[in-house]
């Protein structure tokens, strides 16, 4: 390790946009934390020379607090923190049970918070530091049978972009990456689609959906290119908050920012999902 190296904590890098991050920033010459909760298995980061692989599940404070002081304890310092763990919860909220909702906050609100609460101490003390939180283009506008999913990234929106006000002042830059569909295994083991409550009166609905979601594919973005963007905003030393990553990510949050919330819901609805390419959608994929 280099000291004039700088260092970046990454959460979620045993597949998709962490891993991508973490093999990106380690091209680059940084200094890299790359967690995930079963490091044991880890056959390829733990081989490249200044990269970590500390065990941390964002649903156990005290592996957060193990994993932080690792880093600290191998690199000194840690100069950009990326919240990029979590996963999708799919179905219709009936069909959700209060375990599967309470889970999805956990991972993907109070333990990118838990993290956040473990580094941003030392970024204090240091006057210096950039925190980047991965949300999805799904915490800006709705999508079809994730309900929980999308308010739990409306959630890290709020959070967010709310801490601008309480960090600015010890020059901490803090960031949003907005992700639209990838190449990762977000809608295999990084999600869950189960009907736990046994309500059937969505079940055409249901699988109607994801079908359409099936057959499209994910068709944003591959995880190398949203690893690309979150290296822009670990660097690029601009006070810009967000970040769409993918096509359809920068399609979508420009139609939502211009149409108004009956048009751009009815989009929706023709669609079923908004990587469907309809009308809407092929009018602002050529912008």
């Amino acid at each position: 390790m280099t000291q004039n190296h700088k260092t970046i904590f990454i959460t979620g890098c045993s597949s998709g946009i962490g891993r991508e991050a973490a093999k990106l920033f380690h091209s680059k010459g940084w200094n890299v934390a790359a967690t995930m909760r079963n490091p044991e298995a880890e056959t390829e980061l733990t081989h490249l020379e200044n990269v970590i692989c500390p065990k941390l599940d964002v649903n156990d404070t005290v592996s957060i607090e193990q994993a932080v002081q690792e880093t600290l304890d191998k690199f000194g310092y840690i100069d950009v923190l990326v919240n990029n763990a979590g996963y999708a919860l799919m179905g219709a909220f009936e069909t959700l049970d209060a375990d599967q909702i309470r889970r999805q906050f956990e991972t993907n609100v109070f333990g990118l918070m838990e993290v956040c609460r473990a580094v941003l101490p030392h970024f204090r003390n240091r006057n210096s530091g950039v925190l980047i939180n991965v949300a999805s283009m799904a915490g800006r506008f709705p999508l079809p049978l994730y309900s929980v999913y999308n308010s739990s990234k409306f959630a890290v929106e709020g959070f967010t972009e709310t801490l601008i006000y309480e960090l600015e002042h010890y020059n901490i830059k803090v960031k949003l990456i907005e992700p639209g569909a990838t190449n990762t295994n977000f809608f295999g083991r990084s999600s869950d689609r189960i009907n736990s409550t046994g309500v059937k009166d969505y079940d055409a609905y249901t699988k109607e959906v994801f079908d359409i979601m099936d057959s499209i594919g994910p068709a944003g973005s591959t995880s190398a290119d949203a690893a690309k963007v979150v290296y822009q905003a670990a660097t690029d030393g601009s006070n810009k908050l967000r970040y769409a990553s993918g096509t359809d990510a920068k399609a979508f949050l420009l139609a939502r920012r211009l149409l108004p919330d009956r048009l751009f819901n009815r989009s929706i609805k023709i669609s079923l999902t908004p990587w469907a390419l309809n009308s809407v959608g092929r009018l602002f994929y050529r912008v």
